[in-house]
C-alpha cells in the first residue's frame, strides 16, 4: 500500500458517485409516483430510468426493498429544531414538519402507493418506520414527558394517548381533511385544540 506524503492511505475502490446515488433514488420515486406498485417495481426498470447499470444500484444496495426504504425516507425531512421555550411551541414545529410533507403532491402519492402494500412487506415498512418515523414518535412522547414535568401538562395524562390525539388530527388533515385545508397554521390549531383539554 502506498502512503501519500500527507500520511493518510489512498481509499480503495471507486468513489461513489452522488450524481448516480441521487439519480437512483429519483427514479425509483418517480416509478412509484407513476402508479409502480413495490411488487411490480424491479432494479432493471429503475437501472433503465436512472441512466445506470445494474450494478451500480447492487454495489449500493443489496436489494430492492432496501433501495425502497432509502428512497421513501428522503421524503421525510430532518426534525426539526425544537426550542425548549414551551411544549406548545415545539408540538407545533413538530406537527408543522407533517403539513409541509402532506403539502407536496409527489410525496403524498408516492407515499399512499407504498403504505398501501404495507401488509405484503412488512420488514420493509418496519425498516422504514424505524428509520424515518420512530425518531419523530421519540421526540413527540419525550416534548409531552417534559411538559408533564415542568407542569405545562396534566400530571395524569396518558401520553400515549396524547401522541395519537396530536398526530390522528394532522393525519385526517392532510389525507381526509377539506382540500386545501393546509393553512400555514394548521399545526398551531390542532396544537392549540388538543392542548385545551391536556394542559394543567
Amino acid at each position: 500500500m502506498t502512503i501519500q506524503e500527507s500520511g493518510t492511505a489512498r481509499p480503495a475502490g471507486r468513489p461513489r458517485s452522488e450524481k448516480a446515488e441521487k439519480a437512483i433514488i429519483e427514479a425509483t420515486l418517480d416509478l412509484i409516483g407513476e402508479g409502480m406498485g413495490v411488487s411490480e417495481l424491479s432494479i432493471e426498470a429503475i437501472a433503465s430510468r436512472a441512466g445506470v447499470g445494474k450494478t451500480t444500484i447492487y454495489r449500493r444496495w443489496s436489494n430492492k426493498e432496501d433501495l425502497i426504504v432509502d428512497a421513501l425516507a428522503t421524503l421525510k425531512a430532518p426534525l426539526p429544531p425544537l426550542t425548549g421555550t414551551s411544549v406548545r411551541d415545539d408540538l407545533i414545529s413538530l406537527l408543522d414538519a407533517m403539513r409541509k410533507e402532506s403539502g407536496e403532491p409527489r410525496s403524498r402519492c408516492v407515499m399512499n402507493i407504498a403504505m398501501s402494500e404495507a401488509d405484503r412487506y412488512p420488514e420493509m415498512m418496519a425498516r422504514f418506520v424505524k428509520r424515518a418515523v420512530e425518531p419523530r414518535r421519540k421526540a413527540m412522547r419525550a416534548l409531552i414527558e417534559r411538559g408533564i414535568a415542568t407542569g405545562e401538562l396534566r400530571p395524569d395524562l396518558e401520553v400515549s394517548m396524547c401522541m395519537a390525539i396530536l398526530q390522528g388530527a394532522m393525519l385526517w388533515h392532510t389525507k381526509w381533511g377539506p382540500a386545501g385545508d393546509l393553512a400555514p397554521d394548521l399545526a398551531e390549531r390542532v396544537v392549540d385544540a388538543a392542548l385545551a383539554g391536556m394542559a394543567s
